[in-house]
């Protein structure tokens, strides 16, 4: 099969490789002892993790290599950070980092300004949550953050909610031949994001579901659980939260027509 030739930044995308698993835990051990040439061909081995990402992006800039430079940003800070001994796949940790330096490229250069001193309250913010994640081993709360700041929690939420892309929370963020990750996949949910008469009618329809998709929804959309979190709890695999979340949520859809 012919493969279509896409040249950014001068690189060929139909002649990169793609490693195994296996390629992948070789050069990362070979990394991590000081190789320098096994770091090159993991950057080379999954520039279509980037490509993959991008896809989703190409309407948002007007020139697609600045931002593939910017998703490679992203993929050499997760080689950087990997740990074989997480026993994760790379590519599950390198999608959000990938993502994350994409969004930020793309809000700092975007066409709407917001005001200077909310972005510094927000960056202010961003740079706090991201220590006490790391310090606590999970994110703070809102209020946490403008304890710290001496900030309200009004001025902390607004300023974060100023610099965030709008996007649907189905966006799909990234597939490599399973289940679909989903940006809502990756994100709490916070019952004042919907209206009165839709968490009465949702609440009516979840009374009619089988009692673990409702525990589920509940969990996710009223309480404001993961689906990790939920994973951990009930004692399966994030997938299945994500397939009885999906079921569930396809029933109120057909409940509510």
């Amino acid at each position: 099969m012919a493969r279509h030739k896409v040249d950014i930044c001068g690189v060929n995308t139909a002649n990169i490789k793609v490693l195994t698993n296996e390629e992948m835990t070789e050069l990362f051990k070979k990394y991590q002892q000081g190789n320098q040439k096994a770091k090159e061909d993991l950057i080379n081995g999954n520039l279509k993790l980037v490509l993959s990402i991008l896809k989703k992006y190409n309407n948002r800039t007007d020139n697609m290599d600045d931002l593939f430079q910017v998703g490679c940003i992203g993929l050499i800070k997760a080689i950087d950070n990997f740990d074989l001994a997480h026993q994760v796949k790379f590519s599950t940790y390198a999608v959000p980092m990938i993502v994350g330096e994409v969004r930020r490229y793309l809000r700092d250069n975007s066409s709407i300004r917001v005001v200077r001193s909310v972005k510094d309250i927000a960056y202010k913010a961003l740079r706090l949550k991201e220590q006490l994640t790391n310090e606590l081993g999970k994110e703070p709360s809102i209020s946490m953050i403008a304890e710290k700041l001496g900030y309200t929690e009004f001025e902390i939420a607004n300023a974060l909610s100023a610099m965030k892309d709008t996007i649907s929370m189905f966006e799909p963020i990234y597939n490599d031949g399973g289940d679909t990750i989903y940006l809502a996949d990756q994100l709490e949910s916070k019952e004042s994001i919907y209206s009165l008469d839709t968490r009465i009618a949702l609440k009516d329809a979840l009374k009619k579901l089988k009692d673990k998709e409702r525990y589920i929804l509940n969990s996710r959309y009223f309480v404001g659980k993961t689906q990790l979190e939920l994973a951990k709890e009930i004692g399966i695999s994030q997938a299945q939260i994500s397939r009885l979340e999906k079921s569930g949520i396809e029933e109120i859809r057909k409940m509510m027509k």
